[in-house]
This record gives structure tokens, C-alpha cells and sequence, in this order.
């Protein structure tokens, strides 16, 4: 049996820029952040002659190729096991959907996974680029590479997203002490509502090809409010970070208009007016979760729970993708 989990993230600062459509052209970055919330991949040999796939559904076939679940698929067919017969199982800690990047972090543990029984060797930026590979060219998602790469490399990390499609990563300069501060201080509510996030990234991503330029000044825009957040958190300022948040969010918001909503919006701006002093909807947009940068916590979580939110904590990952039994 192997088991092996991949991290969650938040994004901190830049996200959007991490689409092929966008930095291509014009280059990538962001500032992201792996929490200990996880998803679990579970390998193991079968006692038939079948391919058995569990999560939200159970699949049993005898060829890769019958496999419904496409990111097991294209894995399986990318990395063939010989002879074929295995059983995968996931499980997470968060709901699909939510704006946290699960996708990248179920295809990199299951990658992970595939080598580890295989008794293949990766290193972690070839694991990000191979989960990359299966979501957005094997099957042509609208996504970016951000969830892929913080699974893979977990901490608090920047990300430069360059015109070759090479990636550079690298840990934010920042102190222990700036960053406990920033652990303790960001807090996460559940708007209760998942989504796709195909629709709204597809979106983004036909306006990039078509050079719109609403929509290329827009993250021209993020990608600089991005390095401002890397400065002023590497100087320490975390007021100005959660000031940045609130900028971020408001020209995020313009992007489409399924980011946001009258309820989100009321969240947030209770938010606001509870103690936070920065916030945004984490993810694409359209629901997940809703974070906010507040130093006396006691009474946004009160406005919050009052109003049916659920408050999920969470602390800084620094392992990224690892394998837990093998």
C-alpha cells in the first residue's frame, strides 16, 4: 500500500498571472501558500484483475483507457503500471471546488503515488511540471500552473511564471516572526457554496488569447500588486499587505462577473467593518472561501458564525507533496 497527500493552498498575492495564456506573452508572478489541509491518494494491489477507482464514484474496468475519472486516466496512461491492475482511492479535508486548488493537489499526490510504485525518482519541480502537463495539455483545462507547483513545493512560496513556460521557485524572504504573525492573523471562512472554476478561468483565458485589453491591464495590474505584497511583506508591513488584499479584490471582482455576488459581497463588507483589515474571495471567484487578514479575530468570527460561515484553520505547509506509507 502507498499513501500519499499533497497540500492545499492560499494565494497571497498575483494569482491569475499564472495562466499559459497570459504569461507567455507578458511573464508570471505570485505569491503563493500551502495550509495544512490535504488530499489523500491511496494505492494499492487489487485481489482482481481490474483497475478500481474510488472517490465520489466507484469505477471498476479492465482497461485504462475505460477509466471516467480523467485526471486517473491520463496519469495511468502517461505513467502505465505493469501489469495494470491497481486500486486508487481519494480522500480530502476540504470539498472539491472551493477555490484552494484541489485539482493540482489531487494530481500531484497521485502522480507522487504512480512513481512511487513504479520505484521512479522526481524531483519536485518535475513533479509540479508533470501535473501540469496532464491538466492543462493532456486535458486542455483553463487552469494555471500555481496549484500544481505549490502542491509540489509546499511553504510560502514565489512562483515567476516565464514566456518559455519554465518556472522559478523560490521562498519569500521573510521573518519567523513576520510570518507567524501572517499565520495567525489570516483567517478562512466557508461561503458554503462550491463551483466549477472551468467557466470563469475559460473566460479569463479566451479574453487573454484575444489580447483584450480590459482584461491584459487588469493582470498587468495584479502581476505589480503581486511584487508590491512580496515588498511589504519582506519589510515586515503586513498592514500594507492586507491594504494590498483589498485592492487585489476589487480589481479581481472586474474580471467577470461570476466572481463575486450580492451575498459575497455583503460577507466581505461585514467583514470589513467587523475588524478585518483586508480580505478576498480565494480562488477564481463564485463562492469557497472567503479570507481575511484581521489582528482581533473574536468578533469577525462571531459576525461570521452568525451569519452560517464556517471558519476552517489552518497553519503554513512546508513539506508539499510527500509520501506518507509505502
Amino acid at each position: 500500500m502507498i499513501i500519499t497527500r499533497s497540500p492545499l493552498r492560499i494565494t497571497l498575492g498575483g494569482g491569475g498571472t499564472d495562466l499559459p495564456s497570459y504569461y507567455r506573452e507578458f511573464g508570471g508572478f505570485l505569491i503563493s501558500a500551502a495550509v495544512d489541509r490535504y488530499i489523500y491518494i491511496n494505492l494499492s494491489e487489487p485481489f482482481r484483475k481490474e483497475i478500481t477507482v474510488k472517490y465520489s464514484k466507484l469505477e471498476c474496468v479492465e482497461h485504462v483507457d475505460q477509466i471516467q475519472h480523467t485526471i486517473v486516466r491520463e496519469c495511468l496512461k502517461m505513467l502505465p503500471l505493469d501489469p495494470p491492475w491497481v486500486e486508487i482511492s481519494s480522500s480530502a479535508d476540504i470539498p472539491a471546488g472551493t477555490g484552494m486548488g484541489s485539482s493540482g493537489s489531487f494530481t500531484t499526490a497521485l502522480l507522487k503515488a504512480i512513481h512511487t510504485k513504479r520505484k521512479s525518482i522526481l524531483h519536485t519541480d518535475e513533479l509540479a511540471e508533470q501535473a501540469c502537463h496532464v491538466e492543462i495539455d493532456r486535458l486542455g483545462e483553463p487552469i494555471g500552473k500555481q496549484d500544481q507547483y505549490i502542491a509540489a513545493f509546499g511553504g510560502v512560496t514565489c512562483f515567476e511564471f516565464n514566456q518559455d513556460d519554465s518556472v522559478k521557485a523560490y521562498p519569500l524572504q521573510v521573518s519567523r516572526e513576520v510570518l507567524y504573525e501572517l499565520e495567525d492573523n489570516l483567517v478562512l471562512f466557508f461561503t458554503n457554496t462550491s463551483r466549477s472554476a472551468s467557466a470563469i478561468l475559460k473566460d479569463q483565458n479566451d479574453r487573454s488569447k484575444s489580447k483584450e485589453s480590459d482584461m491584459l491591464d487588469n493582470l498587468h495590474f495584479i502581476k505589480e500588486l503581486g511584487l508590491q505584497t512580496k515588498t511589504a511583506l519582506e519589510n515586515g508591513n503586513l498592514a500594507e499587505f492586507a491594504n494590498l488584499m483589498n485592492i487585489h479584490w476589487q480589481h479581481k471582482k472586474k474580471r467577470s462577473g461570476g466572481m463575486s455576488n450580492p451575498q459575497i459581497d455583503a460577507w466581505y463588507e461585514l467583514g470589513l467593518k467587523s475588524g478585518a483589515s483586508g480580505g478576498k474571495l480565494i480562488g477564481a471567484g463564485g463562492g469557497g472561501f472567503l479570507m481575511f487578514y484581521c489582528e482581533e479575530k473574536t468578533r469577525l468570527r462571531h459576525a461570521m458564525k452568525q451569519e452560517g460561515l464556517t471558519e476552517v484553520r489552518f497553519r503554513f505547509d512546508y513539506e508539499g507533496t510527500k509520501v506518507l506509507v509505502s
